[in-house]
């Protein structure tokens, strides 16, 4: 899987890039991860890729040019296509249900916005995806970048040491509801036990204990993700 990062600070995503699970996925050429200058497709000879809104107002917009003249480029750097994802503030909100069909794509490009985000052209001539990480501002759109990329790569196929993380994680394909507790050791910690279900060794009644405290969560964290679908496809009986 490939990832082309369209951005003014490409240095942000040095230490990002060089820790944990993404590193050893890039490591192993699971996935694969091009940082690109946005400023290098500048026509100005000080490389400014902004200028102030026509009819006024506060701050600068990036300019049309030098992002359509980059993705353009780096469109042609795969025979693969890239679907291009413009992250911002304002449209689709990113979901674990768009991060499963994000992650059965090949090849994804992804606009980090900076400032009053983009003239309004390079939405009209390259149609992207627009996505939204939560209803509030961050500086720019590489920390959106960042959480897009963790969360699609963790689907991908031997990123992850055991593969059914991803599927019995909160709002996942096997679990839409949030995932109950978890407990390691030690059994017991300042007045507080595991719970002797889990010391059992009776996997149905786990698994059943899991399911009801999952939906008990549910109900009480974030009631809209009940209904009777997300219930039927969480039952361990049904997998």
């Amino acid at each position: 899987m490939r990832f082309d990062v369209v951005t003014l600070f490409p240095e942000i995503f040095s230490g990002y890039l060089d820790q944990g699970l993404l590193k050893k996925a890039i490591d192993r050429s699971l996935v694969n991860i091009q940082l690109h200058d946005l400023r290098a497709w500048s026509t100005d000879k000080h490389q400014k890729v902004d200028d102030r809104p026509f009819g006024g107002g506060p701050g600068m917009v990036l300019q049309v040019q030098p992002v359509v003249d980059c993705v353009e480029h780096v469109q042609k750097l795969e025979t693969t296509p890239g679907q291009v994802i413009l992250l911002t503030p304002q449209e689709k909100p990113l979901d674990q249900p768009l991060v499963e069909k994000l992650a059965d794509q090949p090849r994804q490009i992804l606009l980090c916005g900076r400032y009053e985000g983009f003239d309004q052209r390079v939405i009209d001539l390259l149609d992207p995806l627009e996505i939204s990480i939560g209803d509030y501002i961050l500086n720019g759109g590489e920390v959106a970048a960042m959480v897009m990329i963790d969360a699609v790569i963790r689907l991908r196929p031997g990123v992850l040491g055991d593969e059914r993380s991803a599927i019995e994680d909160s709002f996942s394909s096997g679990n839409r509801l949030l995932e109950g507790p978890q407990y390691t050791r030690p059994r017991q910690y300042r007045g507080y036990d595991v719970p002797e279900v889990l010391l059992s060794g009776d996997h149905k009644a786990i698994a059943q204990w899991r399911k009801e405290q999952s939906e008990k969560k549910t109900r009480q964290e974030r009631a809209d993700l009940i209904n009777q679908d997300s219930l039927t496809d969480h039952n361990p009986d049904n997998s």
